[in-house]
């Protein structure tokens, strides 16, 4: 049986339920909107499905490394702290990127720990594969 991850499904859930409100949010703009496919030409619907987009192009290798890494046997702490670092990354982002105007240092900072979170455990991973 292989071993059950006990950390990775605490972050797997808030991202995911925070996927949620940066769709629900995509939804509700289009509704406003009266858009169906696409942005129609409006700005603010645009920048709401670049901030969907943005979380979905980083959040879930977040996830892989982060599971691979409890999978390896990474200490639990190491793991909160890897997980800890792409939720507040990604929430941040969120919020910089979604604001008008933008909160640029909240977007940058969100982007930082999210880079972070990618680079540490894709070392961790890379160096325990290679022991």
């Amino acid at each position: 049986m292989p071993a059950a991850l006990t950390v990775t499904p605490i972050y797997a859930g808030l991202l995911g339920l925070l996927l949620v409100w940066l769709s629900v949010a995509v939804i509700l703009h289009r509704l406003r909107a009266r858009v169906s496919v696409g942005d129609g030409a409006d700005k603010g619907l645009a920048k709401a499905i670049r901030v969907q987009a943005n979380f979905t192009e980083y959040a879930p290798l977040g996830l892989i490394l982060l599971a691979i890494s409890e999978l390896q046997g990474a200490p639990v702490l190491a793991l909160h702290g890897l997980g800890g670092l792409l939720l507040a990354g990604r929430v941040l982002h969120a919020v910089g990127y979604g604001r008008t105007p933008q909160i640029v240092g909240l977007r940058q900072l969100g982007m930082g720990l999210t880079f972070t979170m990618l680079v540490l455990a894709s070392l961790g991973c890379l160096g325990h594969a290679l022991n």
